[in-house]
């Protein structure tokens, strides 16, 4: 039976402090900072990955466009200049 306070309006209960610890409560709480700070050190990696990979292309398409003839492909045959000063 519950034992009651001099306040009518308010009864409490005794209190449980003896009774056994419910093992879902004894998580530790989580720590928030530590998830902003994976989220800022993944975004921070993504940005990098990212400033790198289009960096390598550009590069790659610069090299493609301004590519400098071979010298295997410089090769010109011998032809006789028609019209030049003789």
């Amino acid at each position: 039976m519950a034992v009651l306070s001099t306040n009518r309006a308010f009864p409490t209960l005794p209190s449980m402090n003896n009774a056994p610890r419910d093992p879902r409560h004894d998580k530790p709480k989580k720590n928030p900072t530590r998830a902003v700070s994976v989220f800022i050190v993944v975004v921070v990696l993504i940005v990098i990955g990212t400033v790198l990979f289009n960096a390598i292309r550009e590069k790659r398409e610069f090299d493609r466009d301004n590519a400098q003839p071979s010298a295997a492909s410089d090769v010109r045959p011998a032809v006789p200049a028609i019209g030049a000063s003789q």
